[in-house]
């Protein structure tokens, strides 16, 4: 899969961000990460900072939750309104 999702399971930026990929029918890897930032470990390994959500597609990581929410609308929105 091309795409991760590092997240907490309480976290209401991370439910939008899961929502948005449901909505739109990608699919991704789930990565649920510790709820205390420091052991966030592998967060700090992708993003180079502990904060949720992330997304890694492809090459490219996204750490603010309005940036994730704009890509997943340009890059997969658009390629189901497309194949419509």
């Amino acid at each position: 899969m091309a795409i991760t999702l590092y997240h907490v399971t309480w976290c209401p930026d991370c439910e939008v961000v899961r929502q948005k990929l449901a909505d739109l029918h990608v699919e991704y890897e789930h990565v649920v990460v510790p709820d205390i930032r420091p052991l966030r470990k592998v967060v700090r390994e992708v993003s180079g900072q502990y904060y949720v959500p992330v997304l890694k597609d492809g090459n490219m990581v996204l750490t603010e939750t309005d940036d994730i929410l704009n890509h997943l609308d340009k890059t997969y929105g658009q390629e189901r309104m497309a194949g419509s």
